[in-house]
């Protein structure tokens, strides 16, 4: 038995008013469309079939970038759901037993449920299988019309549904599997609407009127249900996906202090007995480790954190941090920075392109870019290293064991020596030997040697 998948995103998506597809807008960090791709990918035999229309080029430039494997089909005028549908034939006519249809802008879809569908289905003997959820909020879905014995038969729209039809409080989530065969053959069947457009939905009908039994899976989460049409609908749906993943990560050893004001995205590892505080944000890849606290007030992108670490009111970009690291508040981890075990980064620090060792103790307003700083390094409150010449990037380099201090700048290229020292306020310009104390503007060496 060979199941495909054809997943709905032409529509511009007027309502968002937006430039950007409908499809590729965010939820939880990432493109609505990759949740509703990777909900099918498990379930089918081939690539899902992706009907574009609205913003085509963009569409398939995410899903080709992000590495999914998937089959496109145009759908050039938009003249509805089954006109869509109708895109994909020639590539699924002769492949598919099955063929399972979801919606690209409802990213809470799981695949859990559209197993479900698929099992329903096989169970049925049906031609058609559809899903819906029972609630108060329209969302401007279709209503489930029901005949005197319970079952389903017929779909109306909304839009031309009678004030008896629209008390009706079950609503069509518009995922069906269907027999390919069938779905092919009953297509040309479908009449246009008063908007000269053909809907999916009208195959309810048609199916019941051949005598066969449409059976509903009726989802028992709501939140899967949410589609998304506005930008209010957006923000339902982002609330919506991080109390999921949030809920997934407390479920498995990890403490979230206020869940609704924390964001995890997708991409995210996290250890146990970790503890997330407030207004805290996790994106990208990154990945942390067992016992660390993490936040308040802090951004951690696309970052690596080992165990027992802790940062708080503080933002961290592609950098990288080791076990026992103590950063913040108010510290600036940027691209390529590297701590190692047992750092200690005080208050209003940033660090770029630079690696600072073991046990390197950073104070307060200080500044570290493009610099190797060894380990049980000293570096004074206020030290900066002064990389840009106006032309390029220069290094410095801190042997370990080194006293930086207070105010000091390090004016690159240059080499401070294993256990060598500076004095307050100094201006570094030339290397300085192993175990030589410098200070003054410009730094001289001591007359008494260390």
């Amino acid at each position: 038995m060979k199941i495909a998948s054809i997943l709905l995103a032409a529509g511009q998506g007027t309502r968002m008013h937006s430039k950007i597809p409908k499809v590729l807008h965010p939820v939880v960090g990432r493109p609505m469309i990759f949740y509703a791709v990777e909900a099918v990918q498990g379930l089918v035999n081939l690539p899902p079939v992706v009907i574009v229309g609205y913003g085509s080029d963009a569409v398939r430039q995410a899903l080709s970038g992000a590495g999914f494997e998937v089959q496109f089909a145009l759908q050039e005028q938009q003249l509805g759901t089954a006109h869509a549908i109708s895109c994909a034939q020639s590539l699924l006519e002769k492949q598919a037993d099955q063929v399972l249809v979801t919606c690209a802008d409802m990213p809470l879809l799981q695949e859990e449920t559209l197993q479900r569908l698929v099992t329903l289905h096989a169970q049925s003997g049906g031609v058609m299988t559809m899903t819906s959820v029972i609630g108060e909020v329209p969302r401007g879905f279709g209503r489930v019309v029901r005949n005197e014995h319970g079952g389903a038969s017929a779909i109306v729209e909304e839009a031309v549904a009678t004030p008896e039809q629209l008390a009706i409080r079950e609503y069509n989530v518009s995922a069906y599997c269907f027999e390919a065969a069938w779905l092919w053959e009953n297509l040309k069947r479908i009449k246009p609407s008063a908007k000269k457009e053909y809907y999916l939905t009208d195959l309810v009908e048609i199916a019941v009127k051949q005598g066969y039994k449409v059976e509903t899976l009726v989802l028992p989460d709501p939140a899967e249900a949410l589609g998304i049409n506005t930008r209010v609908d957006l923000a339902a749906a982002e609330h919506a996906m991080r109390l999921r993943i949030n809920q997934r990560w407390m479920l498995a050893g990890v403490t979230l202090l206020d869940p609704a004001t924390t964001t995890i995205e997708v991409g995210v590892t996290i250890g146990q007995d970790t503890t997330i505080y407030p207004n805290t944000a996790l994106r990208g890849s990154t990945v942390i480790g067992e016992d660390c606290h993490i936040g308040p007030d802090t951004t951690l992108m696309d970052t690596e954190v080992g165990d027992a670490t802790l940062i708080q009111n503080s933002v961290a970009e592609y950098a990288r941090v080791g076990n026992y690291v103590s950063i913040g508040p108010f510290c600036h981890l940027r691209k390529g920075a590297v701590l190692m075990d047992g750092v200690h980064m005080g208050n209003f620090g940033e660090v770029k392109a630079s690696t600072l060792g073991e046990n390197v103790k950073m104070g307060h307003f200080s500044y570290i870019g493009d610099a190797k700083v060894g380990s049980n390094v000293n570096i004074g409150a206020g030290t900066i290293t002064c990389n840009f010449d106006g032309e390029k990037k220069n290094l410095t380099e801190i042997g370990e064991n080194a006293f930086i201090g207070s105010d000091t700048m390090l004016v690159a290229p240059v080499k401070i020596g294993k256990n060598a020292r500076t004095g307050a306020g100094s201006v570094v310009t030339h290397d300085v030997p192993d175990n030589e104390l410098v200070y003054g503007v410009p730094a001289r060496e001591a007359k008494e040697k260390k």
